[in-house]
């Protein structure tokens, strides 16, 4: 595993290498997002640990920079916990996000989660088909009426799930427990913004997610 830790203060970053390493990883750094970025363009990574606040340019700009060239996953580290602030990251293309202080353990228990979830993604083969929605598992990509759309990891992994689960009632609890891979920390408004956010993606085929009020959603093709 090949992390690259993103964050201003050098304590920080030393602590999650230590811990990386530990468990037999290894880590880069950079010390702000215009590094990271640069880093990202030469580097492949298996998980990228995102500072939010950072000099020069801030951890959010430095992640909508990354998705125009690489879908590494993203984990944003910030101080700040507001739920607004969670959602424009998770909006932007981020696969977690942790609020500081946090705990060293936790943080590579997330890691390990957003690394398993990827390789399980790109492992997997299928091709699969619906009208004129077309979703290449192995090569990542989803085009709609033949063009290419521009999904962030999440909103992949989502459509992933749904597509796999087809014609199953999903609950809100099971979306989160299963695409993000633990307890999370968040309700389900997360659920929704993100299946509001793949529908605008699947443009028509929206249709395909029927929403079950007071349950959660359904993958109908």
């Amino acid at each position: 595993m090949k992390v690259l830790i993103v964050d201003d203060e050098q304590m920080i970053r030393a602590v999650i290498r230590e811990y990386v390493e530990f468990e037999g990883g290894t880590a880069e750094e950079a010390e702000d997002g215009m590094e990271a970025v640069m880093l990202c363009r030469e580097h492949d990574y298996d998980v990228v640990v995102m500072d939010v606040m950072m000099p020069r340019l801030d951890g959010f700009s430095a992640v909508k920079e990354i998705r125009k060239f690489k879908n590494v996953p993203v984990i944003m580290l910030s101080a700040r916990g507001e739920e607004y602030d969670k959602l424009f990251g998770f909006e932007i293309g981020s696969d977690d996000y942790v609020t500081k202080p946090f705990s060293p353990k936790e943080l590579m228990a997330r890691i390990h989660a957003v690394t398993k979830r990827a390789s399980a993604v790109k492992s997997q083969g299928d091709h699969y088909e619906f009208e004129g929605l077309k979703i290449d598992v192995k090569g990542r990509n989803v085009y709609v009426d033949g063009e290419k759309a521009e999904l962030t990891p999440k909103e992949y992994e989502l459509l992933f799930y749904f597509v796999e689960n087809r014609g199953v009632a999903l609950t809100r609890e099971r979306l989160l427990n299963k695409v993000w891979g633990y307890d999370f920390y968040g309700d389900d408004r997360t659920v929704d913004t993100h299946v509001k956010m793949l529908r605008g993606s699947l443009k028509e085929y929206r249709k395909f997610i029927v929403t079950l009020r007071g349950l959660g959603y359904k993958f109908e093709a």
